[in-house]
This record gives structure tokens, C-alpha cells and sequence, in this order.
């Protein structure tokens, strides 16, 4: 404690201590070996002690504090980029313009591409039939539009109208098959008329059949989807025109590949069915869907009985199917023309991704 008639003040090499001294206004100072007499002005003396005490008091700031830690924001991971494939087949009639016309509506307020799953333009495909009805339709969808030949297309042998229209975007001129992708997704266009001219057929050893075993093993980890005309499998009220059987080659490729979808037309309505091996027996694990949208705006054919694996089905309904294709996964949705109110979505995880990612 300090005493009232004396100070201390600590120095570099010392201290310097203040004594008291009756009578005299001010301090004697004394220093080890040094003695000294100050005067000090008592004023800047009462303005030097309360200012020592309050240094001597405060807490020395630390200058190993550690930084203050900051609230980071979490990284906002990149959404997963999708594409989106839309169409049907059975599209086009100058007799029925209309139903066409329903169907390019809706098209026209998606993006995406476009897949047209032939009988494009009724009756005989030719080039008129696609200058006259086929294009005041859907043409405006012709740039990104990715086509397959129907057997109307055939009316004309070597189907010149459906090549002469589509020119390159259609493969291959005479073949009518090819393949492309979107993101992780490699899209195959089958050209399901067998018995085309100059097809070659559908077997095995085909030019097709080993066009296609050749292309999709050079896609191993892809999610695969394939499209034509006919279907496989189908509830169509005419077997002989609903199921074709000489497809199944090219199915079993299709599925020793691993694919996961399969879109056709020829029935003027739609049906999904469970996911199936070639053999229409029932594989959850590693089947392929088939969904048959004949929906373009032709006209509307009747089913008959269901077959087995078929889970949805509707023949009264124009509209398209709209594919919306993620990495490792899909969704599908069956959107209706104005006023309609059937519907059908869902989605699947494909074959390909690793399992540690389903």
C-alpha cells in the first residue's frame, strides 16, 4: 500500500522514490547514487498519479489470442444437371390435324430434345406427307428433334420421304438407326421394320443386331435407353399388330447391356409396363421398362385384356411422354393434352450406377 507521504515510481534502471516535505509545495527525489531535488507542479502531479494507478490496474491485452472464429456458410453443392428427352410417336394426319396440333402445344413448353417414334407423317411418309401435315406441326421441333422410321414411312420402299426430310438427323441414310447422348445417358435409335428393304433384318448376326452389341459395349457404364417403332411387349387389342416378337434379339442385347427404358409407338395409346427381361418374366433388379406412347395425335386405338407386367394403360388420351434423365437416375410423366386429365409418372435408378450410389 502506498503510504501518503511518500511515491515510488518504478524506472528502466530503478526507481525513483518521492518523499514529502513539510512546508515546501513539492517532492524531494532520491535515486540509488543519485540524489536530486524536483519541483513539481502539483496540478501535473494529480495528473500523473490517477493515470500510473490506471495503468497499473488495467489487464495486459494478450497478444496470443487466438482468431476469432468465423461462421463459414456451408458450400452449396452443384445441382445435378438433367436432360430431358420428350415425345411420342404417331403423330401427324392431314385428316386429323388437330390431334397433332394438341400434342406440339404441350412440346412447345418443354426444352429438351425431341424423340419422334415414328409414323410421323400419315399415310404414306412421304415428302409431301411431311410438307403438308408433319411440318406445320411438330416441325417447329425439327432442329432438336431425334426421329426413328415407322412402318408408314415404309409405304415408300426405301422410306425416301422420312430421309430426304430429316437428312443427317436421321443416321445413317437407308439404315435408319444410330445412337448419340445426353449427359450420362447414350441414347439408342432402333429401326424396329425387320422386313424393311435393305434392313438386313433383326437377328443375330444382322447388320443392325451387330451394329448394336458393337455400340452399346463401348458405353459400359452408361444408363442406356432405346427407342423405335414397335414394341415387344404390348396390350394392343390386334396381337399380330401390337407384339413383335422379332424384336426380342435385339432385346436381349439390350438387356445383357443392362438397359433400363424402352420407349415404342404403333399403338395409337399408352401403357407402362414393369420392368422384364426378353422373356417377359418379371426382373425388378435388372429389367428393362417398357413404355409404349402411340399418343402423337393420330388417332386412338383399343386395347384389349391386359398382359402380364403391364401396370397402367389409357387409349383415349393424346399427349406426350417426357423423360427427364439425371446421373444414375431417371423420372417419367405422361402429360395430357388440354382438358385430359389422365396422368402417369414415376421415376427409376439405372443398372449401371455403382451400387454404392443407388
Amino acid at each position: 500500500m502506498m503510504k501518503r507521504d511518500s511515491l515510488s515510481l518504478p524506472l528502466q534502471h530503478g526507481s525513483l522514490d518521492f518523499r514529502w516535505r513539510k512546508g515546501m509545495l513539492g517532492y524531494i527525489g532520491r535515486r540509488k547514487k543519485l540524489a536530486f531535488q524536483l519541483v513539481l507542479s502539483l496540478v501535473p502531479l494529480m495528473l500523473m498519479v490517477p493515470a500510473y494507478a490506471r495503468a497499473q490496474t488495467q489487464s495486459p491485452r494478450p497478444t496470443d489470442r487466438p482468431p476469432r472464429a468465423r461462421n463459414k456458410a456451408p458450400k452449396k453443392q452443384s445441382p445435378e444437371r438433367a436432360f430431358v428427352l420428350v415425345g411420342a410417336g404417331d403423330i401427324a394426319s392431314c385428316k386429323n390435324p388437330e390431334g397433332a396440333r394438341a400434342t406440339a402445344k404441350l412440346i412447345e413448353q418443354i426444352p429438351g430434345t425431341v424423340f419422334a417414334a415414328g409414323d410421323l407423317a400419315y399415310e404414306k411418309g412421304s415428302a409431301e406427307d411431311f410438307k403438308n401435315c408433319y411440318d406445320p406441326a411438330w416441325g417447329r421441333f425439327k432442329e432438336r428433334t431425334k426421329p426413328a422410321l415407322g412402318n408408314h414411312e415404309y409405304e415408300e420402299p426405301t422410306a425416301s420421304g422420312y430421309f430426304q426430310y430429316w437428312g443427317a438427323q436421321a443416321g445413317p441414310a437407308g439404315k435408319g438407326y444410330y445412337s448419340f447422348d445426353l449427359g450420362e445417358w447414350h441414347i439408342v435409335v432402333m429401326n424396329t421394320n425387320c422386313s424393311a428393304q435393305g434392313l438386313g433384318g433383326c437377328d443375330q448376326g444382322s447388320p443392325q443386331e451387330t451394329w448394336l452389341k458393337e455400340d452399346l459395349a463401348k458405353h459400359p457404364n452408361a444408363c442406356v435407353l432405346a427407342y423405335g417403332h414397335h414394341a415387344l411387349f404390348s396390350s394392343g387389342f390386334f396381337k399380330k399388330h401390337a407384339v413383335h416378337p422379332e424384336l426380342k434379339q435385339l432385346w436381349e442385347d439390350l438387356y445383357a447391356a443392362h438397359a433400363d427404358l424402352v420407349l415404342a409407338g404403333h399403338e395409337h395409346s399408352y401403357e407402362r409396363f414393369a420392368m422384364q427381361d426378353p422373356e417377359g418374366d418379371p426382373d425388378p433388379v435388372h429389367g428393362i421398362r417398357e413404355i409404349v406412347a402411340g399418343t402423337g395425335g393420330r388417332s386412338h386405338d383399343l386395347l384389349g385384356f391386359a398382359t402380364p407386367n403391364s401396370e397402367i394403360r389409357d387409349w383415349g388420351t393424346y399427349g406426350v411422354l417426357k423423360l427427364t434423365l439425371f446421373p444414375g437416375k431417371y423420372a417419367w410423366e405422361f402429360i395430357p393434352e388440354e382438358g385430359k386429365s389422365f396422368r402417369d409418372s414415376g421415376s427409376g435408378v439405372c443398372h449401371n450406377q455403382p451400387a454404392e450410389a443407388k
